[in-house]
Order: structure tokens, then sequence, then C-alpha cells
């Protein structure tokens, strides 16, 4: 049996890599994305792409979009995004609102819409891209991390409420990502090899990182997971403490002074 998935901002880097990767599985996959040239051409090289322009946040055209995509899918992909960089004291109310409208009322617009749908042909899967600065603090962040952190809470309020409806709704949170909106910051040298010694795991991580812990949320081999963030970080998240030195003399195993 054939399955169907949407993905928002599909145009370009992560949500691009999930619809590629979820064409090769099999996917009739909706791209969509508010630039209608990055949807139309990633569409066009998959091998049942189908093109949809929408902007999240706009309820009637995200209906228009999913009307154009013929049925309901089996999944969709809150990946859409924006970010805007700066100190909390200096930011503009316009920026904070922006990124906000986005990344936080734009996914409950679009999951609502298409879980009205699921409701009557029996549920799916929703998976929502949350982001390790919604886990921990990035200083000059703006109002990115605040979102995402609102996501992830979001993400746990629909799983509870649409599970009866077999709406299973999951979280990816992506840690250092060499790709995507993050490509910017990697293209500094310094800053690079900073972050990558600073990766547990020892690299950066890729939008196919991403796309493959989306794609298993979205499968059967996930079916009962609902209501989670998985974090794809190389542990960053996890070593917070390793960053602040201590003397080498208290890192050994036994009895302390008597």
């Amino acid at each position: 049996m054939s399955k169907s998935i949407i993905v928002t901002g599909a145009g370009s880097g992560i949500g691009e890599s999930i619809a590629r990767k979820a064409g090769v599985a099999g996917y009739k996959v909706g791209v969509l994305d508010v630039n209608t040239d990055a949807a139309e051409q990633v569409a066009n090289s998959l091998p049942n792409g189908v093109a949809l322009h929408a902007s999240t946040t706009d309820p009637d055209q995200v209906e228009q979009a999913l009307d154009k995509f013929g049925e309901t899918p089996d999944a969709l992909v809150n990946n859409a995004g924006i970010v805007r960089f700066g100190p909390l004291i200096d930011l503009s109310f316009d920026d904070w609102r922006s990124v906000i409208e986005v990344n936080l009322t734009g996914v409950f617009i679009c999951s609502q819409v298409v879980a009205r749908r699921m409701r009557t042909t029996g549920g799916g899967s929703i998976v929502n891209m949350t982001s390790i600065a919604g886990i921990q603090p990035n200083v000059n962040g703006g109002s990115y991390g605040s979102a995402k952190a609102g996501l992830h809470l979001l993400t746990r309020q629909m799983s509870v409420e649409w599970g009866e409806y077999g709406i299973r709704v999951n979280s990816v949170a992506p840690g250092f990502i060499d790709g995507g909106m993050s490509a910017p910051i990697f293209k500094d040298a310094e800053i690079r090899s900073t972050r990558e010694e600073r990766v547990p795991s020892g690299r950066l991580g890729t939008v196919d990182d991403i796309a493959h812990a989306v794609l298993f949320l979205c499968s059967e081999e996930g079916s009962y997971i609902n209501g989670n963030q998985l974090v794809v970080d190389g542990s960053v998240t996890n070593s917070l403490m390793a960053s602040f030195p201590r003397p080498k003399s208290v890192d050994s195993v036994g009895a302390g002074e008597s």
C-alpha cells in the first residue's frame, strides 16, 4: 500500500532532504514551500512529487494546498522555520513576532488542518521540527529557542488530545547540522572546527541524519511512539558539564581523604 507525506519548508535544506528520502522510500510527497520555484524544482525531481505553494501561517492557503494534494496524507512533517538572531534587549517586536508566527503558530495551523482530515481517515503521523535551542538557551538566539521550546510542549499536547483519533505526534530536535539554516554558520572555518571538537560524537550532523530520524517516526516501526522528542545532536545537550574544567587531582576512583 502506497503512503503519502507532506513536508513543509521542503524547497531546501533539511526539508528538501526529508522530501527526497521519502520519495526514495516510495511516498507520494507534497513539497510545500512559500517559494513556488523551489517547491516545483524539488517536486519535479521526485518519482511522485507534488509542488504545493502556501504560507504555513495562512489557514486558507494551507487548506488549498491540501486540496491540491488530492488526499489526506499519512504523514505531515512541520519543518518550515525562520530565525532572527540578536540580543533580546535589542530584538524588534516584528522579528519576535515573525519567528513565533512561523515556528510555532504555523505548525499549529498546518497540524490542525491536517489532523482534522486525518481524524476522518483513521489517523496518521505528525512530526514537528524542534531544536536543541529549545532545550538549552542560546545566547543571542532571539525568539527562536522560545518558539522551539513552546513547540515541544505543543507536540506533547497534540499527542494527548489526538491520540484517540489514531494520530501520533512527535518531534525531532536537531543539533549542530551542517546544512539548512545553519549552513552560513559553518562557512566560518574556526567556528566549524570549534563546534566539531565539542560534539561528543566527533562530527557535525547532516541533513540526512535528520531525515532518517523523521522518516523513522513516520513509519510503522515507530507506530507506538507518541508525544516524544527525538534529540539528534551527537550528545551535545548532554555535554554541558564537560565544558567546565576541574583539577586532575579529583579525577580518580577510590576513597577520598579520611
